[in-house]
Parts: structure tokens; C-alpha cells; sequence
């Protein structure tokens, strides 16, 4: 049986999303008990950034879950500050049944030892989040090859200095051991209110109100790759999971609700047309010197120094602060093409056309 996805569209409901995708993919009547505490581990990198599930979203799922006994709100230190400092982005929703919980403060901790050729790495995690507690994973959308549901894990360690795991050789071993560690996920839910396109040069987010639940992590992060335009037939995280029977990363084996796929794939093409439009073009010393030839920046009568060539492009772009040797070199090379003349003026070259 294929793995069940739903779709909402935020502007057609928004107070009861996460209620309504909960009924689409089947109800939640199993997990939804009165003998079983939830946590909600969201995500939240800084709160000085978007980036994070909105109050709605997080109120939706708490709403959703009425007959949980308990239920924590709960992230982990990382170095841009404490997850309790950060957890304060949704306080209107604590209660003496919501919690909020900073994982790294946590001293009843099982360890867990992440499967490692070259050394061996233990890591210890709050037995909040272990079975039987209900596991409800919530993140937003971004084009981000290591994911967002599934890398919303990460944040269950600990420590504050979690970048030793980020660029080390057992990133994806320590996912799907975590994974595997707390019993899995029970509910997923995307919450794509927003969508961050990210580039080397700059992120840009535009509102895209959508949201999308599952009982599949691996399905719904699939689904969320996909939109925002990564080839998940080969993303190394999809395959990670898929590779331990942990979920299903196969588009077409995958039932979408509620939001056709179709009308998802062009909703979500048109938002990252936008993003782009949005970011600028990369700086481009050669591209920014024939700009300014063109322009009759260089005509004879006007013979330019480079101080004057690199006050000129810092005018035009700020990114060229800083760069005055890189430009120099293109200028240079601009003469040796014959698109400039150069000569020695007073100990000091000037250039013309």
C-alpha cells in the first residue's frame, strides 16, 4: 500500500490545516491516546532568520493531538544560542500540558552508537523523545539537498558544536540511526507557508501556503525535494533511508491528497521562478569591465586610472569593494585582447579605448 501525503492549501485553510491533512492521510486515531505523550521537535537554526514552522503550524499540531496526556515543544542548544532561548518563538502556545523542552539540557539520556568504519561515535540523546512517546517532526521548505523533515533529526543531539558531524564522513549514518533510535517518526508535517531558495549569493523566500503531512517521513521529505526541485532519484538522504527500509523515496509510489500533484509541481515551479528573479546575478569582474567599455567609460578622451575604473564598478555594485586586484588583472587582460590601450602616465598606468 502506497504511502499516503496531504496537501492543504493555506489560503483555503489555514486554522484547521494540519486537522484537515491529519483526516486526509487516514486520522491519527492510533497515535491520538490518552496513555501516550507527544513531542513536537521543531527547527530553528536562529530566530533573528525565517526558517522555521509558523505559530499555526505548531498550534495545529498541538490541536490535533487532544487526548495526548502531555505534550513538549521541544529543539537542542546549537552555537547560535539555546533551544530554550529559541523555543520562545512559539511561547503564546505554552501551557501546563505544553512544554517547552531544551533537549540539551536533558540529563536522562540513552546512548546511542552511530555506525562508523573509521571511529567510533556515541551520541546521547534525551529519553523524552524515545518510544513510547508520539514523534511529530515539523520543518519548512527550502532547497536543501540534506533535507529539512529528515534533517530536522540532527537537532536531537545535544551538543552545541554539531557542525563535527555536519561535515564528517557519518552525517547520513547518524539520520537514519536516530531515526531508528526513537521508534521513527509518526507524523511529518512540511510546513511550507514559505519556500527558501538558497544560492551561494543570497536566500530569498516567497509565500507559498502550502502544506504537506504524512505518516512516511521519508515520503513527505521526498515530495518536499521534488517541489523545490531536487532530483531525489539521486539525493543521498532519500537514498540513505530508502537503503534501510525506512520509508519511500519513489515519486510514483506515492499518493498525494487534497493538492493534485500536478497543480503542486506548477505552484511550487512558479515560486522558485520567482526566488530567481529575486536573487542577482553572481558578480562578474569580467562581465562588469566590458559593461563599463561598452558604456564609453573608456573613450580616448577620457583615459581612466584604476582607482577610477574601481570607484566606477563599486558605484554600480557594492560587491566589487575589496576586489580592486581581481579587477586590476581583468583590466589587464582587456588590453592584451585589444579591447583596451595602456600606457604609463606619471608612474601611473591609465587605460582607454
Amino acid at each position: 500500500m502506497n504511502p499516503v501525503v496531504a496537501a492543504v492549501d493555506l489560503r483555503v485553510e489555514r486554522t484547521e490545516a494540519v486537522q484537515k491533512a491529519c483526516k486526509l492521510i487516514g486520522g491519527i486515531d492510533d497515535i491520538d491516546v490518552p496513555d501516550r505523550e507527544l513531542v513536537v521537535k521543531v527547527g530553528v537554526y536562529t530566530p533573528a532568520k525565517d526558517g522555521y514552522s509558523t505559530v499555526d503550524t505548531v498550534s495545529g499540531i498541538l490541536h490535533s493531538f487532544r487526548r495526548s496526556p502531555k505534550r513538549y515543544i521541544v529543539e537542542s542548544d546549537n552555537y547560535q544560542g539555546g533551544g530554550m532561548e529559541r523555543l520562545q518563538i512559539w511561547r503564546q502556545l505554552f501551557l501546563d500540558s505544553v512544554v517547552p523542552v531544551n533537549l540539551s539540557q536533558d540529563t536522562d539520556t540513552a546512548t546511542i552508537r552511530i555506525p562508523n568504519p573509521i571511529r567510533e561515535v556515541t551520541v546521547n540523546v534525551s529519553r523524552l523523545i524515545l518510544k513510547p512517546k508520539v514523534f511529530v517532526d515539523t520543518h519548512v521548505m527550502r532547497t536543501y539537498e540534506r533535507g529539512n523533515i529528515l534533517k530536522n533529526l540532527f537537532g536531537l543531539t545535544p551538543t552545541n558544536k554539531k557542525v563535527q558531524y555536519h561535515k564528517s564522513e557519518i552525517f547520513y549514518s547518524l539520520l537514519t540511526t536516530l531515526y531508528e533510535a526513537i521508534g521513527g517518526i509518526d507524523l511529518a508535517v512540511l510546513d511550507a507557508t514559505y519556500f527558501t531558495h538558497s544560492l551561494k549569493e543570497k536566500s530569498v523566500t516567497v509565500q507559498t501556503d502550502v502544506l504537506l503531512v504524512g505518516r512516511d517521513a521519508v515520503a513527505v521529505e521526498t515530495l518536499g525535494l521534488h517541489l523545490a526541485g531536487i532530483d531525489v532519484r539521486k539525493n543521498d538522504l532519500i537514498r540513505s533511508f530508502v537503503g534501510k527500509g525506512l520509508g519511500v523515496g519513489d515519486l510514483h509510489s506515492i499518493d498525494a491528497v487534497g493538492m493534485s500533484i500536478e497543480d503542486l509541481e506548477a505552484g511550487f515551479t512558479e515560486a522558485r521562478k520567482e526566488c530567481m528573479s529575486k536573487i542577482p546575478d553572481a558578480w562578474s569582474p569580467s562581465k562588469a569591465i566590458d559593461d563599463l567599455i561598452v558604456s564609453g567609460f573608456f573613450k580616448s578622451s577620457k583615459k581612466r586610472t584604476i582607482d577610477e575604473i574601481v570607484t566606477a564598478l563599486v558605484k554600480k555594485d557594492a560587491r566589487t569593494r575589496g576586489r580592486e586586484k581581481m579587477i586590476y588583472a581583468n583590466v589587464k587582460r582587456r588590453v592584451e585582447k585589444g579591447k583596451l590601450l595602456s600606457k604609463k602616465v606619471d608612474e601611473e598606468t591609465v587605460f582607454w579605448t
